[in-house]
């Protein structure tokens, strides 16, 4: 059985982005997010997949939407998130990597997830659904200072469904 990872930044209020974009630009949240992703299925949402100016290298892009004659070049497209876990299972980690409405379809099946939490509260239009303590454990944290590259102060947190 794969462990079914969901990965995200997030502000404190949740906010993932608006208007299909971030509203900031942490190089070592990519960093990570990379390291982390590469060589693994990605499954996210069509206005996620749309935000990439090219498919990301090394890894294999499983697009989820209702529209049933979508096709890009370098993706496979599905139309539920059921058929896009089928599609993953040999990969032992993939990663759910949003937006807002994959990543509350996924939240009951994945076992994982790597929060980056942005320290800050922004207007958003994308959220990331909301962690219960009673179903998730977290297990690493690291904080990560505001920096001359990074104009604000964020964590890595990872958590790891209770049992």
């Amino acid at each position: 059985m794969p462990q079914i990872t969901m990965i995200a930044a997030a502000a404190e209020n949740n906010a993932l982005g608006k208007d299909n974009d971030l509203v900031w630009h942490l190089p070592d949240d990519f960093k990570r997010f990379k390291e982390l992703t590469t060589g693994h299925h990605i499954i996210m949402g069509r206005k996620t997949f749309e935000t990439f100016p090219k498919p990301l290298p090394n890894r294999t892009h499983i697009v989820i939407t209702r529209k049933k004659d979508y096709q890009k070049e370098g993706a496979v497209v599905v139309n539920s998130l059921e058929k896009a876990l089928e599609l993953a299972k040999d990969d032992p980690q993939p990663f759910i990597i949003g937006g807002g409405e994959i990543y509350e379809l996924a939240l009951p099946e994945a076992d994982k997830i790597e929060l980056t939490r942005v320290h800050g509260t922004f207007e958003a239009d994308a959220f990331f659904p909301e962690i219960d303590e009673k179903n998730w454990t977290l297990v690493a944290s690291h904080f990560h200072p505001k920096d001359e590259r990074h104009n604000y102060s964020f964590t890595y947190l990872t958590y790891q469904r209770a049992e």
